[in-house]
């Protein structure tokens, strides 16, 4: 990786936008698999601006490395004042575009970000008075249930979470 890359990047973590959970959300969308590691849910707010229906406020949670993470922080600030049909028309690589070109072993970074966009943006069908799916209530879940859940199931992977400490020993 170039050096030039991984300063945009650590620049990204350092700092994240719009990273956590957003209880008033009027959209979700959740990619990623829990067998590779990457998974990657964003929420978004509307709001009226001049007839338009605009992005108002979007943010994202990520089990994955720094590049989707930084991805994804860049994105949720790139789509603010955006339609939901202008922000569908980005490419992931668009999305990461402030992080300059990715070593290939991190495009996939990009296009996680642009899929967990396209299923927040994408239509869906009207909410009736019956009860939620199993699909609606795990997009309503914490991403981290999620992900524990989905490896649990599939006998995969076990997530430990260690103290500073322990981090300075190893």
């Amino acid at each position: 990786m170039s050096d030039e890359f991984q300063k945009r990047v650590e620049d990204a973590i350092k700092n994240p936008k719009n990273m956590g959970e957003m209880a008033d959300a009027d959209s979700i969308g959740t990619v990623g698999s829990a067998n590779c590691g990457d998974m990657l849910r964003v929420w978004l707010k509307y709001k009226e601006d001049g007839g338009r229906k605009v992005i108002d406020k979007a943010s994202f949670q990520s089990f994955g490395c720094e590049t989707a993470i930084a991805a994804a922080s860049l994105a949720m600030e790139l789509i603010r004042g955006k339609t939901a049909e202008e922000a569908m028309t980005m490419s992931g690589e668009e999305l990461a575009a402030d992080l300059g070109p990715l070593p290939p072993t991190k495009v996939h970074c990009t296009s996680l970000v642009e899929n967990a966009l396209r299923d927040a943006l994408a239509p869906k069908p009207e909410q009736s008075d019956a009860a939620p799916t199993a699909t609606q209530l795990q997009s309503n879940s914490n991403l981290m249930d999620d992900f524990t859940e989905s490896s649990r199931k599939k006998g995969g992977v076990k997530l430990v979470f260690l103290d500073e400490d322990s981090e300075k020993k190893a």
